[in-house]
Parts: structure tokens; C-alpha cells; sequence
């Protein structure tokens, strides 16, 4: 019996659980270090809402286009040609899709440390390097596989029961976060609007900086943000597996990608209830490490210790590990969907093409598992948020572009949205520039590892006689 399709409300939590994962508890940390200032901090926010938005809005309006399973690379495979849509899933498999999966799921391992500290940490275990923390990450990935494997309505089910506990989480910390800073007078909030200072890691002092600084340090301070909302364009990887794709996703896509920014945006406005924006790296308490200084960048559980004491850390850690173990279940669920849809073309490895018994593309699915769990043991959560976000802002640069092709859409843009879709590229341009400058080896070895899917393409054309 065929598996039942989705319909948008499991479009819906499909965007949101892909995207509330691990950022919101964890990267507000080194954006307040990177720009000391409550109203440079959450304005990384709102600007990463207003990109998040349009762009899921820009992907809607190709949905409608091309409803067919594989999504962004389709997109792009008609908006241009083959090879780019072949680099998209390349990049897709060798850092974006993996190194998201990678990067959540050990954000799940760093807040399970938090309650189990002396069994999961991050402290060497074999030779100088795996952690205990790395290979609880490899196992969750390898779990959330399993579960995939049983099939689309199975992981949805477990999707959107995980996708509803992780926001009623994030509400109830909102809740609380405005609760306490009503009854302090929002004392947090005081000096909003003063200038800007960075932490330098090197001295531990507070720098004044210049304008042009600052705005670099800006960039710089957009990746965790970008981050955090990233993935809600998995949806349309699975487009077959949604009852009238065209309506579906552009609806889950704006629905979804709307209200999960606007959790962020309040999350931070609590986080600001609860902690002063500054704080020492000495601090006994959570209260005194403030926003930028919480242990291990954990702040949703340092803002409930602060409030509940050890019990209140507790419980937000244990919120948070749903949270992220839904946030992966919902990635590795449309991931497998992409290299499918890249083998139909004779793109990718045959067997990815192959569905099981359950309808699901097994293959791909353990290959996307496979080197997921590789990636969880290259580098610090940081370093896999440095290599995904400059390959994303490449590809989602290129994609939105596909909408003012006439020939594509079937219709030129009014002018209110070629404004909204060009003020979108020109500040992706402006980000994606400033992280080849300030981050270059990270971003460059990101943009070498898109790049070096071109031989391969060639090889992939050969070999399969297309």
C-alpha cells in the first residue's frame, strides 16, 4: 500500500523542525562576543529574518514551477544547466546537507554533556583527538538513519511530534524570559543602542572598533544566525512526497520560515530578560558570564539556571536534545530525497536511485549517514558552521537569481519584488564577500569543495554514458 502524502501542515513542520535545531541555543553566545552591542546583536536577527523570509518566498514561487522531487537542484538544473545543479548536490553531500547534520548533532552531544558531564565531554578520548561528545554525535545520526529507513509517514510522525515539543520548549523559555524582565524593568535593556565593541579572543579585552570594522565584524557575526535558519529549503527536496506539491511547499515554506523567525527574534528578547548582554569569562554564575560568556555557548540552559537554578538547566538541556534530535531526524529525511533525484538524472551514485521496500531511497540515505558521521569528527561545531554557511549563501544566491528569468517563470516580476529579490541578492553578495575576506580559509575551502564537483561531474558523465 502506498505511503500516504503530506499535506502543509507537514510542510509546515518539515521547515520548522529543519530549521530549530541547535543555533538558537547556542550561537547568540559569539554573536554577543563578536559585536558587544544589545542592538547590533539582535538586529543580526532581524536581518537574517528579513533574508530567511524572502528567500524562502523566492523558492515558494519555483515550487510552484517545479514541483518534482529534488527542489534546489532541480531549480537549478533548469534555471542554468546540469553541472550547476550537479554542484549544488555535490556541495549538498559534501559539506551543506552533512555538515549541517553533523554540526546539530553535536550541539545534541554538547547539551547531553551538560547532564552527563563526566561520560559526555569534549575531552580527548582516543589518541588526542575523538571525544565522547563526537561519537555520541555519530550514533544519533546513525539512529535518525534507522528511522528514516521505516519510511516517509513513519518519520513524519516522528518529525512533527519532536517539531511541537521543540516550540512549545522555545515558547515556554519566551514565557519566562519575558516574565523575568517585566519584573526587573527590563534593566538588561538599558544602554540598547551604545556603540559596539568586539572581545578580542587573544587579549580577553573588550576593543572599541571603527565603523568599517564593525561592519565586517557584522558579517562576520551573521554566520550563527544564518545558521539557525538555514535547511527550511529542505522541503522541497521531497516534493513527490506531498499531496499537491505546488500549493504545499510554498505554503509550508512561508508558514513555516515566518514563525520560526519570529521565535528567534523573541528567544533573543528573553535571552536579554534573563542575562545582561555582558559578562565576565570568569563569572561564577551564569548570571555573571551573561549572554557572551555562558558555559560552553549554551545559553538556553545558562538563561533557566539563571531563573530555576540546576534544575531549570537541566530541564532546558533535555528540551534542547529533542529539539536538536528533531531538527536532524527532519535534515536527513529530504537529504536522501536530493541524491535520489540527482541518481534519476545519472547524476550520482546508481543506487542512490533505488526506493526500499518503504519507498524511501535506502542508499542514499546511508551514504548521506555514512559521511555525516565522518563529519562529526573534522573539527569543532564552529568549524562546520564556517565550511556550510559560505556554500550556502552561494547556492541560495544562484537560485533566487532563477526567478527573474522570464523564460523560467513564465511571467516577468512586478517591480515590488524585483526590488525585495535585489536588496536580497546585493546583501547575500555583501556577507558572502566579507567571509572570503575575514574567514578565508574556511569560506575558501568551502568554495573548493563546490568547485572541485566540476571534474567530477565530467567523470560522472563518462562513466554513465549520458
Amino acid at each position: 500500500m502506498a505511503n500516504k502524502k503530506l499535506n502543509v501542515l507537514d510542510a509546515s513542520m518539515l521547515v520548522m523542525g529543519s530549521m530549530i535545531g541547535s543555533g538558537i541555543f547556542l550561537v547568540s553566545a559569539e554573536v554577543a562576543r563578536t559585536v558587544n552591542s544589545p542592538i547590533a546583536w539582535i538586529s543580526t536577527w532581524l536581518l537574517t529574518a528579513f533574508l530567511t523570509i524572502t528567500g524562502a518566498y523566492a523558492y515558494g514561487k519555483l515550487s510552484t514551477v517545479f514541483p518534482k522531487t529534488g527542489g534546489q537542484y532541480v531549480y537549478l538544473k533548469e534555471s542554468y544547466n546540469p553541472l550547476v545543479g550537479f554542484l549544488f548536490g555535490w556541495a549538498a553531500f559534501l559539506v551543506i546537507q552533512t555538515g549541517t547534520i553533523a554540526a546539530v548533532a553535536v550541539a545534541f552531544a554538547k547539551y547531553t554533556g551538560f547532564i552527563f558531564p563526566e561520560i559526555i565531554n569534549d575531552v580527548p578520548m582516543v589518541g588526542d583527538y575523538i571525544s565522547s561528545q563526537q561519537i555520541l554525535a555519530a550514533l544519533l545520526i546513525a539512529s535518525l538513519t534507522f528511522i528514516n529507513l521505516r519510511g516517509i509517514q513513519f518519520a513524519s510522525i516522528v518529525q512533527n511530534v519532536f517539531t511541537i515539543t521543540k516550540i512549545g520548549a522555545i515558547i515556554l523559555l519566551i514565557f519566562i524570559g519575558f516574565y523575568v524582565g517585566i519584573q526587573n524593568g527590563w534593566i538588561h535593556f538599558d544602554n540598547f543602542f551604545r556603540t559596539a565593541t568586539t572581545y578580542d579572543t587573544t587579549t580577553h579585552q573588550f576593543m572599541d572598533i571603527s565603523w568599517g570594522q564593525f561592519a565586517s565584524l557584522f558579517g562576520v557575526a551573521m554566520i550563527g544566525p544564518l545558521f539557525s535558519s538555514s535547511a527550511w529549503n529542505n522541503v522541497t527536496f521531497a516534493s513527490a512526497d506531498f499531496e499537491d506539491p505546488k500549493k504545499t511547499i510554498a505554503k509550508g515554506l512561508a508558514y513555516g520560515s515566518a514563525l520560526v523567525c519570529l521565535l528567534y527574534f523573541l528567544t533573543n528578547m528573553a535571552y536579554l530578560g534573563i542575562l545582561p548582554l555582558s559578562g565576565s569569562e570568569t563569572g561564577e554564575t551564569s548570571y555573571l558570564r551573561g549572554i557572551m560568556f555562558a558555559s560552553q555557548d549554551r545559553l538556553g540552559s545558562a538563561a533557566l539556571e539563571t531563573v530555576f537554578g540546576a534544575l531549570g538547566a537541566t530541564i532546558m538541556a533535555i528540551l534542547i536534545m529533542i529539539s536538536t534530535f528533531g531538527c536532524n531526524n527532519g535534515i536527513i529525511l529530504a537529504g536522501g530525497r536530493l541524491f535520489e533525484a540527482m541518481a534519476n538524472d545519472k547524476l550520482f551514485f546508481k543506487k542512490a536511485a533505488e526506493t526500499n521496500k518503504n519507498g524511501v531511497p535506502s542508499y542514499s540515505l546511508l551514504i548521506q549517514g555514512i559521511w555525516a558521521i565522518a563529519l562529526c569528527f573534522s573539527g569543532s561545531y564552529g568549524t562546520l558552521l564556517d565550511f556550510t554557511v559560505f556554500a550556502i549563501l552561494l547556492f541560495y544566491f544562484l537560485t533566487v537569481i532563477s526567478v527573474f528569468k522570464k523564460r523560467l517563470m513564465q511571467e516577468s516580476l512586478p517591480t515590488s519584488q524585483k526590488i525585495l529579490f535585489g536588496a536580497y541578492l546585493t546583501i547575500l553578495v555583501l556577507i558572502a564577500g566579507n567571509l572570503l575576506y575575514v574567514k578565508t580559509v574556511s569560506s575558501t575551502i568551502g568554495l573548493f569543495l563546490v568547485l572541485v564537483g566540476i571534474p567530477f561531474y565530467y567523470v560522472m558523465k563518462r562513466n554513465q554514458r549520458i
